[in-house]
């Protein structure tokens, strides 16, 4: 009987075992993203006890410690720091099987070297031993990303955001590169023009334009996007449910916009034309600045109203949603490709019964000019987890090429997430070691050895255009 969380965890035979101790463990790591708060990276931030960085703001252990009948106070109430972690601990057992139990014990072990098995018995000794080490030095924030072997991250930020944290952390020429991800959910979603009328006034603000007609609105937002560009910004996000691709027309925008400016409230039609013309000016944005683009799709949230009012969004109250997704995306990327305006692309999808839906829309477009130009991004949220993993990479290498797949991600909020790209590499090596050792792969370890760092680094390296990146790490990897 295998021990668990040994050397070879998750790696069955001894070919996927070579794979990942010689061509994927020490690779270092690209996630281009995640929700990390820049200012806690700005300020390198030092987390007075476990429970600050490990449990603050993880709605993935909020769920669960819900589902197990844990009362609010010991989540997001008042209860203190050690009573939450307690109630996390006692938890623990009870997540067997679920991503979260090898999760938790990755993170204690590769952080802080701790193998105990965590439960309400040993609650203590790790709280102590782990918030300890957290005081220490090489703990802080940016020690906790160092000691993960980080190279570069992108975080999610709003097109109002001033980008003051990013700037200061280039200005320190810190080995870990962060650089910004324009995320302008909240300057396209009309859904209460209300809060979106709000909203443009901090958009006003931050671009000084005054915001009366939509060709205002539209200065100022590009304002801001070249803003973030001039401030290495080359990613950009969208967080909705399915592509909006309605045909419209510019006045029939530019109508909506001044009845947005005056309080009216939208009809389905007009909210869908507008966030459709929005999403096309993005991308064409984009395009000329030569960002990616990145689409999060399927995610039905905020499910529980009460809940919603009471502690606001990404709070743990979101599920899968069932989409419809197919025609709209090829709408969109076919009007974007028509018009020779296409920018490199990455969709998520979070419906499993949509894998074969994004795998082949990716392939639509991708026309040679670029390998992998239109990517079918990784498992994502609730799939982030070996099951969903395991039939991302299955659907990939059948309708794709998994060759030249970008790789993992943490998506994650918590300083302590990052094993996830170990978990992620694991199963990657066990996967192609099963297929060598079954003879469906030829036992050729050097190409295979190649192609997995090139999706666990370099892929995601020259994809983003980051071959400026820290040269040291061509000690390492072949790039």
């Amino acid at each position: 009987m295998k021990k668990f969380l040994d050397d070879n965890f998750l790696l069955t035979n001894a070919t996927a075992e070579m794979l990942y101790h010689q061509y994927a463990k020490d690779v270092p790591i690209i996630d281009y993203h995640n929700h990390l708060p820049p200012a806690d990276i700005a300020g390198d931030t030092s987390f007075e006890n476990i429970t600050r960085v490990w449990l603050n703001g993880d709605h993935y252990k909020w769920r669960a410690m819900r589902t197990n009948g844990v009362d609010e106070s010991y989540i997001t109430g008042d209860k203190s720091d050690w009573e939450k972690f307690m109630a996390w601990s006692e938890t623990v057992p009870y997540t067997l099987r679920n991503p979260l139990y090898h999760w938790t014990h990755l993170e204690l072990k590769r952080y802080f070297g701790i193998d105990t098995i965590l439960n309400g018995n040993t609650a203590k000794e790790v709280y102590e031993q782990s918030s300890s080490m957290l005081r220490s030095e090489g703990y802080s924030a940016r020690g906790l990303l160092e000691r993960m072997n980080v190279r570069v991250l992108c975080t999610t930020d709003d097109p109002i955001d001033d980008l003051e944290y990013h700037k200061q952390i280039k200005k320190e020429d810190w080995k870990v590169k962060v650089f910004p991800a324009f995320r302008p959910d909240k300057a396209m979603n009309v859904d209460d023009v209300n809060t979106f009328n709000n909203y443009l006034s901090s958009l006003e603000s931050a671009s000084d334009i005054s915001i009366s007609t939509y060709n205002d609105y539209l200065a100022a937002l590009k304002k801001r996007h070249d803003y973030f560009a001039a401030n290495d910004c080359r990613v950009t996000d969208h967080g909705i449910e399915a592509i909006y691709a309605e045909d419209y027309t510019a006045t029939e925008i530019a109508g909506i916009f001044a009845k947005i400016r005056s309080g009216g409230k939208l009809s389905v039609e007009e909210n869908r034309k507008f966030k459709s013309a929005m999403l096309v000016t993005f991308a064409e944005w984009d395009w000329e600045r030569g960002f990616i683009q990145q689409y999060h799709l399927g995610a039905l949230r905020n499910n529980n109203s009460r809940m919603m009012k009471h502690l606001g969004v990404d709070t743990g109250w979101d599920s899968i949603g069932d989409f419809p997704q197919a025609r709209a995306l090829s709408k969109f990327l076919d009007r974007m490709d028509g018009g020779n305006t296409l920018a490199k692309t990455v969709i998520y999808n979070l419906n499993p019964s949509d894998n074969e839906l994004f795998a082949t829309m990716a392939g639509n477009f991708n026309d040679g000019s670029i390998a992998g130009k239109i990517q079918w991004g990784s498992s994502w949220w609730f799939l982030d987890q070996k099951d969903g993993i395991i039939d991302q990479l299955n659907t990939l290498s059948n309708m794709g090429l998994l060759s030249r797949f970008i790789g993992m991600l943490t998506d994650s909020r918590s300083f302590l997430s990052f094993p996830r790209h170990e978990y992620f590499r694991r199963i990657l090596c066990d996967l192609f070691g099963r297929e060598i050792e079954a003879g469906e792969m030829p036992d050729d370890i050097e190409w295979v050895g190649q192609m997995i760092r090139d999706i666990c680094y370099n892929n995601a390296k020259n994809y983003f255009s980051w071959q400026h990146i820290d040269d040291a790490v061509s000690s390492t990897v072949n790039v």
